[in-house]
């Protein structure tokens, strides 16, 4: 028998052994699901199911992802628990060319999101945040070949495992001390994720109609979270991204038609105290050629640099703010000299040049992939090759000199 047979049918052998083991505890009373509703056995990625009360998130942090019960693999395919919602972005952050998987979930009895219109919501004690990364497969089922390609604003719910490859899940926990970040790793058969604490290099390679690049996919390490969600200097609070009313300001369907993302949580109790979609910020599709260049630029920026470059994040002292709101002048870099960039400016003079995207640092620190000198520091090891010529393109619409 070969290695793979063999573990195969050590892997069926270990489920029947679950199962039987499960079917005892459930006499005795056992674990209970999300919500009143069916979810996998924290034991188990298989479909062993059962049906409790209302699952109450682990106060540690569990060596495997099913026993976090947002995910689970069914029939093939990775599926969410009842009870869990997914979300999505107007422009999704760039990760080396990822498509993510995103959900909420929020405790029963817990209460709902508090709307902010200009920062991360707030939400309740509980909260679970999760975010699967992962790769259209390139055709020949190869663990280590995916295809490169952005990945567009829809809202993902299920993926078909035999079609992608699963890399990690990241999950956010929100505690009664604040925010929480863990990263889990797929094994090769995608049955189940493992906390890696200390991260971990998944070798891997980009596959276009053009070329093959290698690629060297970084999973961050526990304290690594931090670094982009700590959004705040002063405070290092680990916050969310994403979840802001200007990213979420979208239409998905959910199963009952297109509908404004933020009036389905609503809906579904995940969200209180927002008005109406067409009184709620809204950040353009960077890659939408229908909206304007210099929203698509803005949008751009923000999602991928603002979390440090805001007046009071990890980059305040560059003086450099790229969030949404910044006016167009010197503190978003027009004809800014670098505070201290040192070989990071690639010996150019001002971090946007109007109308020069080759003298400009902000262009240079986006194309290069110097781990001394590129941005972001964290979250990819490729160049954003669509991302460059989007900001390089705004950069040459500028009027004015230096």
């Amino acid at each position: 028998m070969s290695d793979r047979a063999f573990a195969r049918a050590s892997w069926s052998l270990l489920v029947v052994v679950v199962i039987v083991l499960h079917g005892l505890a459930s006499c005795s009373g056992a674990w209970d699901g999300p919500d009143d509703h069916t979810a996998s056995n924290p034991t188990s990625p298989s479909s062993v199911v059962t049906t409790g009360s209302a699952f109450v998130p682990p106060a540690d942090n569990p060596d495997g992802l099913s026993a976090w019960h947002q995910l689970e693999t069914r029939d093939g395919r990775l599926v969410l628990v009842d009870g869990v919602t997914p979300y999505t972005l107007n422009s999704p952050l760039f990760s080396d060319y990822a498509h993510k998987l995103r959900t909420v979930w929020i405790p029963k009895g817990a209460g709902a999101a508090a709307y902010n219109p200009d920062g991360p919501f707030d939400f309740p004690v509980g909260t679970v945040v999760t975010k699967t990364f992962y790769y259209p497969d390139d055709g020949e089922h190869s663990d280590a070949k995916v295809v490169r390609a952005d990945p567009s604003s829809d809202v993902v719910e299920s993926l078909a495992l035999d079609d992608v490859r699963l890399v990690e899940t990241r999950v956010l926990v929100r505690r009664a001390d604040g925010w929480h970040g863990l990263p889990y790793v797929w094994n090769a058969d995608e049955t189940e994720a493992t906390l890696q604490r200390t991260g971990a290099i998944v070798q891997l390679t980009l596959v276009d109609d053009d070329a093959e690049v290698p690629l060297n996919y970084v999973v961050p390490d526990v304290n690594q979270c931090a670094s982009c969600h700590a959004t705040n200097h002063s405070t290092g609070a680990i916050d969310t991204i994403g979840l802001q009313a200007r990213h979420l300001n979208t239409e998905v369907d959910l199963g009952d038609g297109a509908a404004p993302q933020l009036d389905q949580w609503q809906e579904l109790g995940l969200l209180t105290g927002a008005p109406t979609a067409d009184q709620i910020p809204k950040a353009a599709v960077w890659y939408d050629d229908a909206a304007s260049l210099e929203s698509r630029a803005r949008a751009y920026l923000d999602i991928n640099c603002a979390h440090c470059h805001n007046a009071v994040g990890a980059a305040d002292t560059s003086g450099l703010v790229l969030d949404q709101s910044t006016e167009i002048g010197p503190e978003l870099g027009v004809c800014k000299p670098p505070v201290a960039a040192g070989s990071g400016t690639g010996a150019r003079l001002f971090d946007i040049v109007p109308g020069k995207p080759e003298e400009s640092i902000l262009v240079y620190r986006m194309e290069t992939t110097d781990p001394g000198a590129m941005m972001p520091e964290l979250g990819r090891s490729v160049t954003h090759t669509e991302g460059v010529e989007l900001i390089a393109q705004w950069i040459e619409s500028l009027a004015g000199n230096c």
